[in-house]
């Protein structure tokens, strides 16, 4: 098969990402999110990059159902790592914001991790980190989450 073709490209994506994504998580927990799980940690994540976020926002991007989402939540409440709030636009809309404390444990396990992250890639020659960088901007776009069409952001 052709390295070229779109099918070589996604079945080296299917056989390398998933093995980046543990060594993220990892790293992400040895750096400050012990105790959180998974779909905490990405839920935290997400609401770093999209501060304000809805409930429903959150379950879509991680995947579970809006009660489940409801239950995580209340546990990030609980630890003080989330507040929640009312939307300016809708009442009946539920915001999501990082208190300090979620801000903290968030920037703490991402520069530990990117510091191991760069430690790894490090033992690759320059031209082939340029060549990752160069990928990653290109994918970049393709997978950009974008707010869903009722969304008032």
């Amino acid at each position: 098969m052709d390295a070229r073709s779109s099918k070589a490209v996604a079945d080296s994506v299917l056989d390398t990402v998933p093995s980046v994504m543990q060594f993220i998580r990892s790293e992400m927990r040895r750096h400050g999110a012990r105790g959180i799980s998974v779909p905490q940690f990405r839920v935290l994540n997400f609401l770093g990059r999209r501060p304000g976020g809805s409930l429903s926002d959150a379950a879509e991007r991680v995947g579970l159902s809006l009660p489940a989402t409801s239950r995580l939540v209340d546990g990030l409440v609980e630890r003080g790592l989330l507040s929640r709030g009312e939307s300016s636009l809708d009442r009946r809309r539920v915001t999501l914001q990082l208190t300090p404390r979620g801000q903290e444990l968030l920037r703490t396990a991402r520069a530990g991790t990117q510091a191991a992250l760069s430690d790894t890639l490090a033992s690759l020659p320059p031209e082939k980190r340029a060549v990752i960088v160069e990928a990653l901007e290109a994918l970049r776009p393709l997978f950009v989450v974008r707010p869903p069409k009722d969304s008032p952001r």
